[in-house]
């Protein structure tokens, strides 16, 4: 039975994760700043996101998998001195080179979500998981708008340097807490780490997210871009092949198949393009000069407040959504969610000739953000074998990466793939990212109704999905 559980442990967790999303978002509005202080180029200045995106994504499932094995607090706090540690890193850091380390480092702080919704699930009472997991959500979900919103002012009133001290002195004290006081789970999978599988998962992540992230200055008919797809695909193949047979998966692909897991990360999918391409690009459309015929001139600091009405809305939504959940269920809030979101999308395409739209159109994605989110880590916690929780969840979170990074690529070509005379994009191109993403966003509404309904058992829990018993093996 799960011990009684305390606010301070879910305070330790929250801040951990929502430091770990902050720092995702933090340093993207002031990349020309990096660019300039450390004296190079806007391609290699793109590094400090990409390093960060791939480390995340390689770290994310491996290190869940290894908290179910060896303890989900003890992986919890070595992920969060890592964290300390890529943060000191990158306030020091002298050189660009320096700096992409530094965030490499930083990415194995992907597994803090995993990890936390494992120790929910683990340490917290029955009835509380369900909203915990909703309010843990809320704060990683708000942790990306944080990171939009602070940029602009901490970079003004101090140094894009401070980005990183600030988080600096915020995971020492979480990490101390934890290591004293968020309890070790009793819950442990069995078997070992599949080392092959944990790296051909990495190689065709790499090799399908670097493209991604790089098309744009590689061309999308390069060799480089054509070959990496080519090897994704063969490394994809080969991964699937290798977990099949192992006896002690990296992640059980019998899990994967479970209909409310792979509906679920369809969605995930569908939902994180439109969500991570919302981020990359209405911040730069509100920055746009009126010269080119729209925009509003805006700094990084009004701009990022611009997104303030996303940062509240997907929190309160969030929380809210857990307090409903036993009314509502998480298969409709995620249907909801993808549906605001397309809604946003498709007025921000017919409407954007006014700040007040913007700040409106803002809030009502951060309303399906905080729903999404929330609704999409419940399914999976409440779907997967309490030893398969980090492991699942830390794909889930993959999933929705490779999404933002597919929806991102997609609307920078249409964005970008026309200029006016002075350099800037069309109003057209907007327009268009807009539209495909209300389109992709409608989609991920549609893969949320094909997630089964929920079952309860005679406690009133979530009835977990059990995958089918593995097959015999005739030697």
């Amino acid at each position: 039975m799960p011990r009684k559980s305390t606010p301070l442990t879910f305070a330790v967790l929250a801040t951990g994760a929502g430091v770990f999303s902050m720092l995702q978002s933090l340093i993207a509005p002031a990349l020309p700043t990096v660019q300039h202080a450390l004296h190079t180029s806007q391609s290699t200045a793109t590094w400090v996101m990409t390093a960060y995106l791939l480390s995340a994504s390689v770290f994310t499932p491996i290190l869940g998998r290894v908290g179910d094995l060896v303890g989900k607090k003890r992986t919890l706090v070595a992920v969060l001195l890592a964290v300390l540690a890529g943060c000191l890193v990158a306030a020091l850091a002298p050189t660009i080179g320096v700096l992409i380390v530094a965030r490499v480092i930083q990415g194995i702080g992907g597994a803090l979500f995993p990890l936390s919704f494992g120790i929910i699930r683990d340490e917290f009472a029955a009835a509380r998981v369900s909203g915990s997991i909703s309010n843990l959500s809320a704060v990683i979900a708000a942790g990306g708008g944080v990171g939009i919103v602070a940029a602009g002012p901490i970079v003004s009133a101090l140094d894009y340097r401070w980005l990183f001290w600030i988080p600096v002195a915020i995971v020492a004290a979480t990490t101390l807490i934890a290591f004293r006081y968020v309890p070790e789970s009793p819950k442990r999978a069995t078997g070992s780490v599949s080392w092959l599988g944990a790296v051909l998962l990495s190689a065709w992540l790499v090799a399908l997210l670097l493209p991604l992230s790089q098309a744009a200055q590689w061309g999308w008919g390069s060799a480089k871009a054509i070959g990496l797809f080519a090897a994704a695909v063969v490394l994809f193949a080969l991964w699937l092949s290798v977990e099949a047979r192992s006896r002690t998966p990296l992640i059980d692909l019998r899990v994967m198949r479970l209909p409310a897991v792979w509906t679920t990360n369809s969605a995930a999918l569908l939902f994180g393009a439109g969500m991570y391409a919302i981020w990359s690009f209405l911040p730069g459309f509100v920055q746009t000069p009126g010269s080119a015929g729209y925009g509003f001139g805006a700094s990084v600091t009004a701009s990022g407040l611009l997104m303030l009405p996303m940062l509240l809305a997907m929190f309160l939504s969030g929380v809210i959504g857990g307090r409903l959940a036993h009314l509502m269920g998480p298969k409709v809030q995620l249907t909801a969610g993808a549906a605001l979101g397309a809604i946003a999308c498709g007025v921000l395409a017919l409407w954007h000739d006014e700040q007040w739209q913007i700040a409106f159109v803002s809030g009502v994605f951060g309303l399906g953000i905080g729903l999404a989110f929330a609704s999409m880590a419940n399914l999976i916690v409440g779907s997967v074998p309490p030893e398969q929780t980090g492991a699942a969840t830390g794909m889930n979170a993959n999933i929705r990466t490779i999404g933002g990074s597919i929806g991102a690529a997609l609307t920078s070509v249409l964005v970008t793939g026309r200029l006016q005379p002075s350099g800037l994009p069309y109003e057209s191109g907007y327009t268009h990212g807009f539209t495909l993403l209300a389109l992709l966003l409608l989609a991920a509404s549609g893969a949320a109704l094909l997630v089964p309904a929920r079952r309860t058992d005679r406690a009133g829990e979530p009835a977990t999905e059990r995958p089918a018993p593995a097959p015999v093996r005739v030697r």
